[in-house]
């Protein structure tokens, strides 16, 4: 693909076919993205990939104490727990937008609680990146800044092989039970969960395009002399 196609054409996908990835399609992608941006070349990312009886594992793990109310543990998380104002309104564009894809009523409480459950699953996705970050590296601000970046470059370089992602942290609520099962050290924070896989056409969800701020409300050009 060229570079805009990839940039304009890819969506979050949510929804996938059972086919397995390839280990060596993955190391690929991994290989282009990590020639994304990092401060200082400190290149603070690791990748835990994870398929199979242990993802079904933290799959299973991860939804029964959610559904059971243990607390979440989610490892990386700072500022306000919830949106408010512009970035709330769009939060919730982008739910009606998926809710009406999927044909989910509003007062449809157990379609919506099977849709946060897909969440909790990794949305059945036969791969799932746990993107971590060196612990001893813990409170700078360029670290969530590289691994930002390094996760944009993974799900764009999947497009570009044809396979689907979607960046979530529903997948990650339960952190005891993602380490334990992907075997992750003391020495690494849990980020972010990318699932990963070849996208199913026939499930509605992905072909939601998500709205965007355009240029005019989101650059301000200073010296242009207009």
């Amino acid at each position: 693909m060229q570079f805009d196609d990839v940039i304009l054409g890819r969506r979050s996908i949510r929804g996938f076919t059972p086919e397995p990835v390839p280990r060596e399609l993955i190391e690929e992608i991994l290989a282009l993205a990590m020639r994304a941006p990092s401060s200082m070349n400190t290149q603070p990312w690791n990748f835990f990939v994870i398929t199979g009886e242990p993802l079904d594992r933290i799959r299973a793990g991860n939804t029964e104490r959610n559904l059971a109310g243990v607390p979440h543990s989610r490892e990386f998380r700072t500022g306000a727990e919830k949106f408010t104002g512009v970035h709330r309104d769009r939060q919730v564009g982008v739910a009606k937008q998926l809710f009406t894809a999927m044909g989910i009523a509003r007062e449809d409480m157990e379609m919506r609680q099977d849709w946060v459950l897909r969440g909790f699953r990794q949305f059945d996705a036969p791969v799932c990146v746990i993107v971590t970050y060196d612990r001893i590296l813990d409170g700078s601000d360029d670290t969530p800044f590289d691994c930002g970046a390094v996760s944009t470059a993974l799900v764009n370089a999947a497009w570009s092989r044809g396979l689907g992602a979607v960046i979530n942290s529903q997948g990650i609520m339960q952190s005891p039970v993602v380490r334990e099962h992907a075997g992750i050290p003391d020495d690494q924070v849990i980020m972010k969960s990318i699932a990963l896989g070849w996208p199913d056409e026939t499930f509605p969800a992905n072909s939601v395009v998500s709205e965007r701020k355009t240029v005019e409300e989101a650059a301000t050009f200073v010296g242009f002399g207009d």
